[in-house]
């Protein structure tokens, strides 16, 4: 699976100190309960030419264009997630792009100053904050995915807060410059297409003797 800095989580998920209810730029990343890749497919888009390039003697494929084809559970996360910002002042979606076993996105919480809460240590999970918004999220998909279980008589184990359709811990990171804003977008738009490439390489990929 693709990874971010070469990581999806990192031990301690949250910054020590860091009030999580102020405003700020996140990079966000919810990933499937067991990885499972239930949310799409990526393929290639019509136009997207693939160059071959040569590593360690082996050709290898580079995908340069490619789109995620959501599945049902993938449609809805899609929704749910766009929904979300729809409901919530304080909240703006800058980027994201859904995966086959994962989402991510940059957040911007924007609040008004009346509406700051103060900054106490600890991980509580403030109103109209990162956490509070990624668990309703979360809380929304389990009961939605339910109701398309139950819709299309699927045989599936339904959803719970014992049976996460995502993972209960998310990561995420703070965008502390333009810089870095920059690079994580171009990672996000990007991440089809590595998913792709790296997909093929893996099939054409013969071990050595």
């Amino acid at each position: 699976m693709d990874k971010f800095q070469n990581k999806y989580r990192i031990q301690s998920h949250r910054m020590p100190r860091w009030d999580y209810s102020g405003n700020g730029y996140y990079f966000i990343t919810l990933v499937t309960q067991n990885r499972d890749c239930i949310l799409g497919e990526i393929v290639a888009t019509d136009g997207g030419d693939d160059s071959h390039v040569q590593t360690h003697g082996r050709a290898s494929r580079r995908v340069t264009h490619a789109k995620i084809q959501l599945s049902g559970f993938g449609q809805i996360v899609d929704r749910e997630w766009l929904k979300s910002f729809e409901i919530r002042d304080e909240l703006f979606l800058d980027e994201y792009i859904i995966m086959p076993n994962h989402l991510h996105a940059i957040v911007i919480l924007k609040k008004s100053p009346s509406n700051q809460s103060p900054n106490q240590p600890g991980f509580n999970r403030k109103p109209k904050s990162i956490s509070s918004f990624v668990a309703g999220f979360k809380s929304a998909i389990n009961s939605k995915i339910n109701d398309f279980i139950d819709d299309n008589h699927l045989n599936i184990p339904k959803y719970s807060r014992d049976n996460h359709f995502f993972q209960p811990n998310y990561h995420d990171h703070i965008i502390r410059d333009e810089e870095e804003y920059l690079r994580i977008k171009k990672y996000i738009l990007s991440n089809p297409a590595k998913w792709m490439d790296d997909t093929l390489n893996l099939k054409n990929t013969t071990p050595d003797e």
